[in-house]
């Protein structure tokens, strides 16, 4: 490749760059604001908040610890010795913190007491989702007490359990709920057939942030003539996968499926006993 479309292939992945991440950090305002105009959460899963809240506290530790703890970076610069320096940047904690925040207010917004809006009496963390968030809770005190236990957390034995296990335990839940956070706002649009009080507007930024990202790997793949940032990390790049799958779910669902239901139908009706029982 010629050095200016060198040159023009970085530019282009800079840009793109930007671009996802402003559409990721701006897909969170949308669920907000709408239950804000419509002062109701009626249509929203609560475990979708529930259990992205947990998700993006995990995922805040797991960069808050590898930017500013000297220990986990030693013992991941042990564990990695031809690479020992993390890939965790400063914006990837900002982007937690927004997150965080963002999330915690939708959260929020089915305490009437705080916001005064109208929560159906149907609307309940099902046991699923409590299954998965207690399950996660307990995944990570184990990993604690096992590495407190065996008194080597301290220690740069890469073989050996250490306090950085507990920061990729977190990590990992992270990932969990990246898979199920989706699952029942889907499910709730199905039973109700309809997709009101679910902003289709989260839904496109972050289709449009998922594809972006994926396309910028591809293109800073093929800039270094080295696809093992795409083929080396299965992982990252299924749930990113995942992601734009449940995207398009919900872009079928409010313009294809259930783009006849009635505005003026009355929310209350439509809010049936869907989850307690259902998962």
């Amino acid at each position: 490749m010629a050095s200016q479309g060198k040159v023009f292939v970085r530019a282009l992945s800079r840009i793109l760059g930007w671009i996802y991440m402003f559409c990721w950090s701006a897909s969170f305002y949308p669920q907000p604001m709408l239950n804000w105009r419509r002062r109701s959460t009626q249509g929203l899963s609560i475990d979708f908040p529930t259990i992205n809240v947990l998700g993006f506290i995990c995922y805040l530790i797991y960069t808050a610890a590898f930017l500013y703890s000297p220990l986990i970076r030693k013992q991941y610069a042990a564990r990695h010795p031809l690479a020992p320096e993390t890939s965790v940047r400063l914006n990837d904690l900002a982007f937690a913190v927004h997150a965080v925040i963002l999330s915690s207010i939708v959260y929020s917004q089915f305490w009437p007491w705080i916001w005064g809006f109208e929560v159906s009496r149907f609307q309940r963390v099902s046991r699923l989702i409590a299954g998965i968030f207690w399950g996660c809770i307990v995944a990570v005190v184990a990993v604690v007490l096992l590495v407190a236990s065996q008194g080597n957390g301290n220690g740069l034995d890469p073989s050996a359990w250490a306090w950085i296990d507990v920061v990729y335990t977190i990590s990992y839940v992270k990932l969990v709920v990246t898979v199920v956070k989706y699952i029942p706002q889907a499910w709730v649009n199905y039973k109700r057939k309809s997709t009101i009080g679910w902003s289709i507007s989260q839904i496109l930024l972050d289709l449009t942030g998922g594809i972006l990202s994926i396309l910028q790997l591809v293109l800073d793949s093929a800039l270094q003539n080295d696809w093992s940032g795409i083929t080396g990390n299965p992982v990252k790049l299924g749930l990113g996968n995942v992601s734009i799958l449940f995207d398009l779910i919900f872009i079928l669902q409010h313009y294809w499926l259930y783009r006849d239901i009635s505005i003026g139908k009355d929310i209350e009706e439509q809010s049936a006993p869907l989850l307690g029982d259902s998962f």
